[in-house]
């Protein structure tokens, strides 16, 4: 059986599924493609009970073209633009990534949370939600369940922020750019930063989207070195649990290539447009297809959490959720906390 015939039912069956929720996330940008995909799965799988055609083709969905998300989510990064302009905010990124991190590994052992869970609620939490799941589930193999739960942790906490952040940073009297940076570091996913900046510009009359997208941006590069260091902590595991195996360890099958493709996708990006810089008409034909890029990678994630929903038992999501919420919660009250003090210790608010 070619690849085709065993997979495009389940491909195209996820598609079918994506498209939909791509245009409602559209119209609610604070909910998301994803998360309307993710539900429209899960409703789906009880109400399909034969998915025996369309297993194998959800599998991949889930599995390698959520990698491709990945891969293509590069073509949206200009690492010297990123760089320059995002080099402020970097002792605030870094103090919030590294709480929400500590954080989700105390209360794994402490509430005794499933390590996978707690890992992608941690990193979703601290560097870009959605994205950073997606980029970290293959790499520590956490199953479809799994991965729901975490994005859904993610979603309830982007919704809450993106709806009261705008108010308690005029309550605090952050400045514009001080809310930037807030709402850039204290935000997990992109559509959820874009709408509390926006909200913030209509109450305020500024300009502070540009400020926090770029602060976000720069956030997501944190990808490259989590990514590499979970894949070294399940290599070196691996080997420990392999040592008195006749079974093979197998390098390639765990270091996350995806991500070597990410990062040289940002490259090409980077050379692309600091080259052309000059050449305006070049430069927009450039500009536009790493913008459709981006969106096929927005759309891949999409069709990805359409899959996982089908593959995901809601009723055991639901009954299981207490622990990963509240880790979530703590998560992002950490980020939310460290995030203000660390603008208060360099001196922008």
């Amino acid at each position: 059986m070619t690849f085709i015939q065993k997979n495009w039912a389940g491909i195209l069956f996820c598609l079918c599924i994506a498209i939909p929720s791509w245009f409602l996330g559209k119209l609610a940008p604070v909910i998301g493609g994803p998360v309307f995909a993710i539900i429209a799965g899960m409703i789906l799988a009880i109400i399909i009970k034969d998915k025996s055609k369309l297993k194998s083709g959800i599998t991949f969905t889930s599995k390698k073209i959520l990698q491709y998300a990945v891969i293509l989510l590069g073509f949206g990064l200009n690492l010297g633009t990123v760089l320059k302009t995002g080099k402020q905010s970097l002792p605030v990124i870094i103090s919030t990534i590294s709480i929400s991190l500590i954080t989700a590994f105390l209360l794994c052992k402490i509430l005794k949370i499933p390590s996978k869970t707690a890992t992608l609620v941690g990193v979703g939490s601290s560097i870009c939600g959605g994205s950073a799941i997606a980029a970290a589930a293959p790499v520590i193999d956490a199953d479809d369940e799994e991965i729901a739960q975490s994005i859904s942790v993610i979603f309830l906490f982007n919704i809450i922020a993106a709806l009261i952040f705008p108010s308690f940073g005029s309550i605090l009297g952050l400045s514009d750019e001080g809310f930037g940076l807030f709402v850039g570091t204290a935000v997990n996913d992109t559509s959820s930063v874009t709408a509390a900046a926006s909200a913030w510009d209509d109450i305020h009359g500024s300009n502070i989207l540009e400020t926090a997208t770029i602060v976000k941006l720069t956030r997501t590069l944190a990808i490259i070195p989590i990514t590499l260091v979970l894949a070294f902590i399940r290599m070196r595991n691996e080997k420990k649990n392999n040592s008195d195996s006749k079974t093979k360890f197998d390098f390639k099958k765990i270091f996350p290539m995806f991500i070597i493709w990410f990062v040289l996708a940002s490259v090409i990006t980077t050379v692309l447009t600091s080259t052309l810089k000059n050449n305006s008409q070049a430069l927009d034909t450039v500009n536009n297809t790493f913008g459709f890029l981006k969106n096929m990678s927005k759309f891949f994630i999409i069709m990805a959490m359409a899959a996982i929903g089908m593959n995901t038992d809601i009723v055991k999501l639901i009954k299981t959720g207490g622990k990963p919420i509240f880790l979530g919660f703590c998560c992002w009250t950490g980020i939310t906390a460290v995030s203000l003090v660390m603008q208060k210790v360099i001196g922008i608010w």
